[in-house]
């Protein structure tokens, strides 16, 4: 029988230089090197009141290299990067074996919000000083991601009345149950078990009655509409997503189309993306020239944002929700589409049409004719009809057809005081009237040059987002309150832009 040496993989104490560990080309040995010799962290120093007195605390830079090495490693949780820097030895090298207590990590990340900016721009400046910005094109993109927020309690102030309502009536109801079974032999046990469930609800109503007391105005979006609050995380937003409703925040970056680097990064608890584009362009603004191209998918296409644009001058390539079917080259996209699964499809059975639509009559420009659905002929009533800012072709029934026609439940709305149905059809927009900011994009997003422009958006945003959710594992924002999912939004984007600088920057 062959025999082979053992193996021996328990601890022992080994003299090893931490520094070494650190292997020059990797992600950690850049991430150590920028730290130190690159990055001016003298802005921490007003955190700390320890000149004289006190004991003295980690070096920030130490907790800034763990914090990030970190999230490059998927390790987002407090006590398991405590637990990492006693046990891996990537994170002792760079921790010095100094091994801080989880609740000093929790509390620099949190802390971070008036840091993260500049160190975000400090590190962008070196992306730039290696040549990593072409500043050609920024696309801008978003992900909607679950945070650290109960979807289950959110609504607006009159749903939580009716909830705390609800809480007390039946706290009532058990305390009245309750005291009419006094006279009656009850299981002990049981009788605990109903006092708990009482002051439970009591207690819960009486949180929502002081969440009430506490915010005394209903959350109100962007346009002024009033949308749902969250007494978990009030900043945070339902967002409709492929995946269901979640509860959390829109992570969105501007990328750069050289290497991938990301220009700017902000996270808002809010699914809206029209109102996100301009706030992230105006901070891209520093680093943008006249001829930098701005481009978005259809989420943020708006005619407010492209007269914002082009009032600015901004060079812009932004979808709308019909670009695909004007293009030629996606005509057969919908037999590639998959079948929506349907333990997460949860969108509404589209319902048909209650009525005829002027689709269902049978309309010939050339001859100007149009026959119903019955097979009757409509007369022509007007050809250049304006209809808000588009020509239209209209046509009636005579009566003579229409008011015996037994399909007239099916093709009026009002059949009992509708004499006759009339139809239109649209033939573009008018001339005479000034193009709409909308109409200036789509034509210059239908051109060839458009198409091969936009046709680069794709490649350049998607794969950073590919790189942060799933080989970073971010699925979702553990922090509460916008300013914090911010600042641990911006800590995922630097680590993707050290990585950058490692492997293009720092590399050659």
């Amino acid at each position: 029988m062959a025999r082979y040496k053992q193996i021996d993989t328990s601890p022992r104490l080994i003299a090893v230089d931490l520094e070494r560990q650190l292997l020059p080309g990797t992600f950690e040995h850049a991430l150590n090197y920028l730290v130190d010799h690159q990055l001016d962290l003298s802005g921490f120093d007003a955190r700390y009141k320890n000149d004289l007195t006190g004991a003295c605390a980690y070096p920030p830079g130490m907790l800034l290299k763990v914090v990030l090495f970190a999230y490059s490693r998927g390790i987002v949780s407090s006590r398991d990067i405590e637990r990492a820097c006693r046990e891996q030895v990537t994170f002792i090298a760079l921790s010095g074996d100094s091994a801080p207590h989880f609740t000093t990590f929790a509390a620099f990340v949190s802390t971070l919000g008036d840091q993260i900016g500049p160190l975000f721009k400090e590190v962008l400046l070196i992306c730039d000083r290696q040549g990593l910005i072409g500043r050609e094109m920024f696309a801008i993109d978003g992900v909607k991601l679950p945070s650290n927020a109960s979807k289950a309690r959110s609504g607006t102030r009159a749903d939580f009345q009716r909830q705390a309502d609800k809480m007390e009536a039946a706290a009532q109801a058990m305390l009245a149950r309750h005291r009419a079974n006094d006279a009656l032999p009850v299981e002990p046990d049981l009788a605990a078990k109903e006092a708990r469930q009482r002051d439970r609800l009591t207690r819960e109503a009486a949180q929502m009655r002081q969440w009430l007391t506490e915010h005394p105005e209903e959350r109100k979006g962007a346009k002024g509409k009033v949308i749902k609050s969250n007494r978990t995380d009030n900043q945070s937003a339902k967002m409709a997503t492929s995946k269901g409703v979640i509860q959390g925040y829109t992570g969105v970056a501007a990328v750069d189309d050289r290497h991938q680097i990301i220009v700017e990064a902000q996270a808002h608890g809010t699914g809206s993306e029209q109102a996100l584009l301009m706030p992230m362009v105006e901070a891209a603004a520093a680093l943008c020239t006249p001829d930098t191209l701005i481009t978005a998918d259809a989420g943020y296409h708006s005619d407010a944002n492209l007269k914002a644009l082009a009032e600015q001058d901004r060079p812009a390539l932004i979808a709308d929700n019909q670009m695909r079917k004007r293009d030629e080259r996606f005509k057969d996209q919908a037999k590639y589409k998959a079948q929506p699964d349907p333990l997460y499809d949860k969108a509404h059975p589209k319902k048909g049409a209650a009525h005829y639509r002027p689709a269902d009559f049978s309309y010939d420009p050339d001859a100007g004719t149009c026959i119903c659905p019955a097979g009757q002929s409509l007369y022509q009533n007007g050809a250049n009809c304006n209809h808000n800012g588009r020509l239209a072709v209209k046509f009636q029934g005579a009566l003579r057809d229409c008011l015996p026609c037994t399909q007239r439940d099916k093709c009026l709305r009002k059949p009992e005081t509708t004499k006759t149905r009339q139809v239109c059809f649209f033939r573009g927009k008018t001339h005479g009237g000034k193009t709409s900011y909308t109409e200036l994009m789509k034509r210059a997003i239908d051109s060839e040059r458009g198409r091969q422009l936009y046709g680069r958006r794709f490649a350049t945003v998607e794969p950073v987002f590919g790189n942060l959710r799933y080989n970073k594992g971010l699925d979702r924002f553990t922090l509460r309150g916008q300013r914090k999912v911010d600042t641990q939004w911006k800590l995922f984007c630097l680590v993707h832009n050290i990585e950058k600088l490692a492997h293009h920057g720092y590399a050659q």
